[in-house]
């Protein structure tokens, strides 16, 4: 079967590290640490797993982040090299699946944990706080923290992989494959909401409006008893989409802070060769990009005692600002079971925002990764907010 498999080479690593956020293509041409491969199909060995027919995988910031040398370290021991990327995925069961017979379209719920690690459940897995396993490296099958991560399951960009019956939810009839394909996102969206603990009238701030920053959004809007959402987007196309997901207003980047001021009375301090911040600001604030500029955003537009939610992969910022105003910064890492982001996801995607979302989903066969990732890229730019490779064609 055809597959895109990445694998370990320190050189291209480097080379995406040093120069792929400037000269973008490097990524999808000489430092990209991904090779389209012929692999044999997955087998299924012990009971409770099955075989999928991939009809639809979304390319996420997080592969992104992956691909380019981006991702800290920290993740290198919760990997196993080469897998296949990809953990969006919408797919057709090939094997009967404990009560889901063979034919079920279904998508995947990425994080591996204790039931398909067939090992005892740790006591995040007993909570229903399955996103913080802590069995991720051992069991029955090798290292990975989700489906996309671990050599041994296969991930979405190829045409078949290995899923456990604990990982699956069967897509309504009524859902096209592009809607089911933003089940995942938006069961983190979900997440992030939940993480965020809103209290009623609380101001919200978004930085970001991309896939994931719109679906925090719509999340916040639909689950929450928010009042105002500010919704922070680059680029004017997002400004549309942000309010029809529930913003109640969207801002540039340069014009946050002077916002936030004006809504809240907080006043603007200018340090010397720094960014400048504010003493007061909103109840809230998820970082939905991950960048330095957007977590240095989010921290400097915060109330003291206030939260900063972690919802794009973090790079390195300065914290001051936390230890100073005494906030509370919260990961916000996929999604669990006990919360039933899932069933939470699959209702919110039938909305006819999602739907009209569902539609823009830019879709490209294996062999053309390349064009693919650089559309990935370049999606802010270009006007799309989620880019999927379907295996089956051609």
């Amino acid at each position: 079967m055809l597959a895109l498999e990445m694998f370990r080479s320190v050189p291209k690593t480097m080379i995406g590290k040093a120069a792929g956020g400037r000269i973008p293509m490097l990524l999808t041409g000489l430092a990209a640490p991904l090779r389209l491969v012929t692999l044999d199909p997955p087998k299924v060995e012990k009971p409770g797993w099955a075989r999928l027919k991939v009809r639809l995988s979304g390319i996420c910031g997080s592969d992104l982040g992956m691909l380019s040398g981006k991702t800290s370290l920290y993740f290198s021991a919760v990997v196993s090299l080469p897998f296949v990327p990809g953990h969006e995925v919408v797919a057709e069961l090939l094997d009967d699946c404990e009560d889901l017979p063979a034919g079920t379209r279904v998508v995947v719920d990425p994080v591996l944990t204790c039931a398909a690690r067939g090992v005892e459940p740790c006591e995040a897995c007993r909570s229903g706080e399955t996103n913080r396993c802590s069995r991720i490296t051992v069991g029955d099958i090798s290292p990975g923290l989700q489906t996309g991560f671990c050599h041994d399951t296969g991930g979405g960009w190829s045409q078949q992989l290995v899923a456990h019956r604990s990982q699956l939810h069967v897509v309504p009839e009524g859902l096209s494959d592009e809607q089911a394909l933003l089940v995942e996102p938006v069961a983190c969206a979900v997440h992030t909401a939940l993480r965020a603990g809103v209290k009623p009238g609380d101001r919200v701030l978004v930085s970001g409006a991309g896939a994931v920053g719109l679906l925090a959004t719509l999340a916040l809007r639909q689950l929450t008893d928010a009042g105002e959402i500010l919704v922070v987007a680059k680029h004017s196309h997002q400004r549309e989409l942000a309010l029809d997901f529930g913003a109640t207003e969207v801002v540039a980047p340069k014009e946050t802070l002077r916002r936030v001021r004006r809504a809240t009375g907080a006043f603007q301090l200018e340090p010397e060769y720094s960014a400048p911040y504010l003493l007061g600001g909103v109840d809230v604030a998820i970082d939905a990009v991950g960048s330095k500029q957007s977590l240095e955003t989010c921290l400097h537009a915060t109330r003291a005692g206030g939260r900063v939610v972690l919802s794009g992969m973090p790079s390195s910022a300065d914290l001051s600002a936390a230890w100073f105003r005494e906030l509370d910064v919260v990961g916000t890492y996929a999604s669990a079971h006990g919360e039933d982001a899932f069933g939470k996801a699959i209702d919110l995607v039938g909305s006819d925002a999602v739907a009209r979302l569902a539609k823009s989903v830019a879709v490209y066969p294996l062999h053309r990764w390349r064009e693919a990732l650089d559309h990935a890229h370049s999606t802010g730019r270009l006007g799309t907010v989620k880019v999927a490779f379907d295996p089956r064609t051609n």
